[in-house]
Formats: structure tokens, C-alpha cells, sequence
């Protein structure tokens, strides 16, 4: 019988290939495994030990094998006592792992598993009632989000669009599902370069084209450690003209009082003294004062009308065949003025809802304004072109400053000498009222143009 000798210090030496190969293999190995390896690798060297060592007396080697069995029963329980908790565990790693938090597992009535059953029963608990409100919360958030009348952009790491509210979307007019990257600089709104440059945490109010308003802010919130920002836009616009007409309408109607009253009795005054004066002189100023007065009259009932202008009066008609008569009654005016009219009407299909006579005191002003634009020019040219959807007057008169043009809907401002600041702001209010989008400013050609979108 030849014997094996082994070197232990060759085997355990790491810089040899069996070394590595045992090293490997272990690795491999499950717990399981490594336990029956163990118990078999002592038993059998105890069975060939006791064999040879014990093999002439035959009550001793009896003995010893009965020790030997007894020592494997007590081994495979050991086993079964280790290796179910593992079960345990092993089987509730993997629930947790696929998200399943309703497994539970029963007492066996053994202290130790009981109270490793008792420990995973209570993690379980809470992990799932965690869960549960951490699912509340988003839905809520989610929902507050979607209804928000607020538009809200969440950004990635790298400032990209990942997500957009419904306000945002009809704010940018974004797709309402996207797997594309979408940058803040890829979309087309006179705010981006605003929010582009919006620092984290810096909220501002700014003014577009003079009309709206929009109250912007940048923040961030946590997501796996970082901070990932999102955009706030709010528009202001309609809560700020509300708090203008309300704050402007108390100031006309107290100096309407004021005006009409007095104007009233002064020219009754007026009117008393002309029967007693013959001098023709001063009849003439009595009669120039009086007239002074009726135009101050008229004066103030204008600002009155917009205060006290009525809720349109709707009908369903052809825009096209309303901008035609203005123009027409405009024409002459043009004429003498020596201004080209150009003209391009597309017969609305999908006519229109609108008050008439409130539309036409709109275009009589835009075409007004248009005209006193356009002095001083060697060529004059008014554009008109109407579509399925938009009114367009144009004009190739001075352009308007940037400085201007943040204020020109601003009620009572005017950049003429004479000019009320009336016009635009009857305008503002019929439009406004109508629920018309519409703008005014100079174009890249230097045309400045009164856009409405009446569909």
C-alpha cells in the first residue's frame, strides 16, 4: 500500500497553483457545502484512523464506530439546525429583492429561529408600511404636480427636460410623452434665455413683449444624494391686470364724479353769463370756455368707457369680412397719408366667436396707431393679412424700443406728446376679455406687427 504525503505549508502557500485552485474552489463553496465537506473530510479521517489504530481489539473499534454514527447524527442535526435559519433568511432576501414585502414566516417553537423569525416579521412590517406611505406620498405629489396650475419642469443632472406638468407643456408645447432628451435651449419661448440663466434658489419677475407676466424660480431636490433641480413658472398676467383695472377703474370713476359735476355747473354758469354780456369778445371766451369744457367732458367719459366697458356680446362670424370693412374705412386715410396698403385675406373656414363692434374699436386703433407710425417715412407700407387663426397689421414705420415696448399696455402710458394712453389699453381689456392671444413688437425685418390669435 503506498502512502500520500502532503505538505501542508505547499498547499496553504499562495504564490502555488494548488493554493490558488483551493482558494478558488472555496470561494465557490457554498456555506452548505463547506459544512458536509467539513463533517465528511473529520469522520472519515476518525473512520481510518480508528480502523488503524483500533482494528486488533475488536470491542474498543465497536465502541468507537458506534461513537463515530453518533457523531454523524449529532453532525446531520447541527446541520439541519444551522442550515434552516439560512433558509430563512435565504428565502426572505429574495422576497425583499423582488419587492414582495407580504412574506412572513411562522414560529417553529426553537428559541433561536423563533426569534429570528420574530426580528424578520417586525423588519418586514415596516418596511412595507414605508413603503406604503412612501407610495402615498409621491402619488399625492404626482397628482398635486399634474393639477397645478403652476407649469413645472424637473431637470436630469445634465439640465435636461425629464419631466413637464400639463402647464408646462401647453407653456412650451412640449409632447406630452417624449423618450427623447429634450435641453431647455431646443425650445422656442421668449422666457428660456431667462430661465437658462436662472441661478438655484433665485426666483424673479419678468415681462414679456409688455403683456405677460410670469414670476419664475429655480430650486432642487434630493435624488439618491444629489441635488436635482426643477423650474417654477408662474404667469401673473391676469392677477396683475385685475389689480390695474381695480386700482385704476376707483381712480376714473371718483374723478368722472369730480369732473362731470363741476363741469356741469360751470357751464350753466357759463351759459347764464352769455345772456347778459354784449361785448363780442367776451361772448367769444364764454363760448371757448364752454367748448373746453365739453371736450374735457368727452375727455373723461373716454376713460370712463373702458372702465365700464361691457362683457362682449358674441356672435359667430367671418374675421376676414370684419377686417375688410375696417380697412375699407380706413383706406382713404392711408391714401392721404400716401401709405401702401398690402392686404392678404384668407377666407376663415373656422369662423369665429367675437362681439363685432368692440373687435372693430380694436382694429380702428391698431390701423390708427399703424398710420401715425409710419410719418416721416419716404416709403410708407401697412400690411394686413388675416388667416384661419391670426390677424396680422404690420407696419414698416419706426421701430419700437425695447425700453418702450415692456410698457406700451401699461394703462394711461403713452409715447406721444398728445397721446392719453387710451388706444392700447381699450384694446388690452376688448382682447383680453374675448380671451385673445395677442402681442405687439418689431419683427427681425424691422415690420412692427399687431398679432391676434382669435382661434
Amino acid at each position: 500500500m503506498k502512502e500520500f504525503k502532503i505538505d501542508i505549508k505547499t498547499i496553504f502557500t499562495k504564490n502555488t497553483p494548488h493554493s490558488k485552485l483551493i482558494i478558488q474552489n472555496s470561494k465557490a463553496l457554498s456555506l452548505k457545502a463547506k459544512y458536509i465537506l467539513f463533517v465528511t473530510l473529520i469522520h472519515a479521517v476518525i473512520i481510518f484512523l480508528t480502523f488503524r489504530l483500533l482494528n486488533e481489539n475488536k470491542l474498543y473499534f465497536i465502541l468507537s464506530e458506534i461513537l463515530v454514527l453518533a457523531s454523524i447524527a449529532i453532525a446531520i442535526k447541527l446541520y439541519q439546525d444551522f442550515i434552516q435559519p439560512l433558509k430563512f433568511l435565504l428565502m426572505g432576501a429574495e422576497a425583499i429583492k423582488d419587492q414582495d414585502f407580504s412574506v412572513k414566516f411562522r414560529k417553529v417553537g426553537k428559541q433561536e429561529m423563533d426569534e429570528l423569525i420574530e426580528v424578520y416579521n417586525a423588519m418586514i412590517d415596516q418596511l412595507r408600511n414605508e413603503r406604503l406611505q412612501a407610495m402615498e406620498q409621491h402619488f399625492f405629489l404626482e397628482k398635486l404636480i399634474q393639477a397645478s396650475p403652476i407649469a413645472i419642469v424637473i431637470l436630469d443632472f445634465d439640465g435636461n427636460i425629464t419631466k413637464a406638468n400639463p402647464q408646462a407643456q401647453a407653456l412650451f408645447s412640449l409632447p406630452e410623452y417624449s423618450s427623447s432628451t429634450l435641453s431647455l435651449s431646443q425650445i422656442q419661448h421668449p422666457i428660456i434665455p431667462y430661465l437658462i440663466l436662472l441661478e438655484n434658489r433665485e426666483a424673479k419677475t419678468i415681462q414679456l413683449n409688455g403683456l405677460s407676466t410670469y414670476k419664475i424660480q429655480r430650486s432642487f431636490f434630493m435624488d439618491r444624494g444629489f441635488a436635482r433641480p426643477f423650474l417654477l413658472i408662474e404667469e401673473l398676467t391676469n392677477e396683475i391686470w385685475a389689480t390695474e383695472k381695480k386700482a385704476y377703474g376707483k381712480v376714473i370713476r371718483m374723478m368722472a364724479h369730480e369732473v362731470n359735476n363741476s363741469i356741469g355747473a360751470v357751464n350753466s354758469i357759463l351759459e347764464v353769463t352769455k345772456k347778459f354780456i354784449e361785448d363780442d369778445d367776451l361772448s367769444n371766451a364764454l363760448k371757448v370756455a364752454t367748448e373746453r369744457n365739453d371736450r374735457l367732458n368727452l375727455f373723461m367719459r373716454r376713460f370712463a368707457d373702458i372702465v365700464r366697458l361691457p362683457l362682449p356680446n358674441k356672435e359667430i362670424k367671418s374675421m376676414s369680412n370684419v377686417v375688410k370693412n375696417v380697412v375699407e374705412l380706413m383706406r382713404l386715410q392711408m391714401e392721404q397719408k400716401g401709405i401702401s396698403l398690402q392686404t392678404a385675406y384668407q377666407e376663415n373656414t373656422n369662423q369665429a366667436s367675437f362681439d363685432v363692434g368692440q373687435i372693430e374699436q380694436v382694429l380702428v386703433n391698431i390701423l390708427k396707431n399703424a398710420i401715425e407710425a409710419c410719418d416721416g417715412n419716404t416709403e410708407k407700407i401697412i400690411q394686413v393679412s388675416v388667416t384661419n387663426t391670426q390677424i396680422i397689421i404690420g407696419n414698416n414705420g419706426k421701430p419700437i424700443p425695447e425700453a418702450i415696448e415692456k410698457q406700451l399696455f401699461t394703462p394711461f402710458f403713452s409715447d406721444k406728446p398728445e397721446g392719453q394712453g387710451i388706444g392700447l389699453m381699450l384694446c388690452r381689456e376688448i382682447l383680453n376679455n374675448h380671451g385673445f392671444a395677442f402681442s405687439l413688437q418689431t419683427n427681425k425685418e424691422s415690420i412692427t406687427e399687431f398679432i391676434i390669435d382669435f382661434v
